[in-house]
């Protein structure tokens, strides 16, 4: 569980913050790492024209642009002091109060519980501040360290879709989880 502060995006071993120019090129790496490109639908490489373009115009509010990508940075003092992945906010309806979530840390800070406190915060951000309704996310149906993150977190398996991505050697399925706020 994450420890409230007075900032809502800040847990105990974490903070989300926005995107600063310098991201740019933490961006560069991490979306032109194809072992990432299955779980992110990505088969093209960026430039670093295009991220440091988005990266700028990341700024704009959620309702205008659907879409929100905050840093997950390690606090000072807690080992680290670094950014270590993203957390996401996308395809938002704001009419019906819904978005759909993801989580990237990358690979040297997995199994550390990061990505469990940014999710965490992400979702006490989302329900509490932007008054979602639902989160909703879709990954492989063998990606158990995701399954396991998800359901950790309250979300709940609602469809499968059969033979939905192609690995290039065999159909996989993908689940789809969603988290109803059933705050008052």
């Amino acid at each position: 569980m994450i420890t409230l502060s007075n900032d809502i995006l800040t847990g105990r071993l974490l903070r989300l913050r926005a995107m600063e120019p310098e991201d740019a090129d933490l961006l560069y790496a991490w979306e032109n790492d194809s072992n990432v490109w299955q779980v992110s639908n990505t088969i093209v490489p960026f430039s670093r024209f295009t991220l440091r373009d988005y990266v700028e115009t990341a700024s704009r509010d959620i309702y205008a642009a659907r879409q929100l990508r905050l840093m997950i940075e390690v606090l000072p003092g807690k080992g680290l002091s670094q950014t270590i992945g993203a957390a996401d906010l996308f395809n938002f309806e704001p009419i019906h109060l819904r978005a759909g979530i993801g989580i990237l840390v990358i690979t040297p800070h997995r199994r550390k519980g990061y990505a469990a406190e940014a999710l965490a915060i992400l979702i006490r951000y989302a329900f509490n501040v932007l008054l979602l309704h639902q989160l909703y996310c879709e990954t492989g149906a063998d990606n158990a360290a995701a399954i396991r993150l998800f359901n950790n977190a309250g979300f709940t398996h609602c469809g499968t879709r059969k033979e939905w991505n192609n690995t290039g050697r065999s159909w996989q399925d993908e689940w789809m989880f969603q988290l109803i706020n059933r705050l008052p």
